[in-house]
């Protein structure tokens, strides 16, 4: 059938946590959290289903009078991966910020996925910054971005 991507609703919250949980063992979301961010005026998210199941989300976090986003969290469930399900939510994330007349998406990302890496370099991001100890894990972090159009 494919992936399908819609923004995300509150009664969505629940299983964007348990999602989640089965993503990542370090700097997790919680159900809290999750329930704020689908609330807040200065937040995107989107989810991504497979069979009417949520299979990934990312979350992107924007500043009133501010054209920087920052893609805050993007997750795609164990037995999704390699469907295109993080490539599509980026493609609603970029449709988004070119409508929003953003200037450039910046994200942080573990020095070690390497998948993600790869997946954000297919997408024209830049590593601009090396962020040492950044996770709570201690592990290192990447910042990467990429402009849209710096001249609006």
């Amino acid at each position: 059938m494919g992936i399908l991507v819609r923004r995300g609703r509150a009664h969505d919250a629940s299983n964007l946590a348990a999602l989640e949980q089965r993503c990542f063992s370090y700097d997790q979301i919680g159900l809290r959290s999750f329930r704020h961010l689908l609330k807040q005026a200065h937040c995107f998210v989107w989810v991504a289903l497979e069979n009417e199941h949520i299979v990934g989300y990312c979350i992107v976090l924007t500043r009133k009078n501010s054209r920087k986003w920052r893609l805050y969290s993007l997750a795609t469930a164990p037995e999704a991966r390699g469907k295109g399900v993080a490539r599509a939510l980026m493609e609603a994330v970029e449709t988004q910020a070119v409508i929003d007349r953003a200037a450039l998406i910046r994200l942080e990302v573990k020095t070690d996925n390497q998948a993600a890496i790869d997946l954000y370099r297919k997408l024209d991001f830049e590593v601009v910054d090396i962020l040492p100890g950044y996770y709570d894990d201690g592990s290192d972090g990447y910042r990467l971005q990429r402009s849209l159009n710096p001249h609006l």
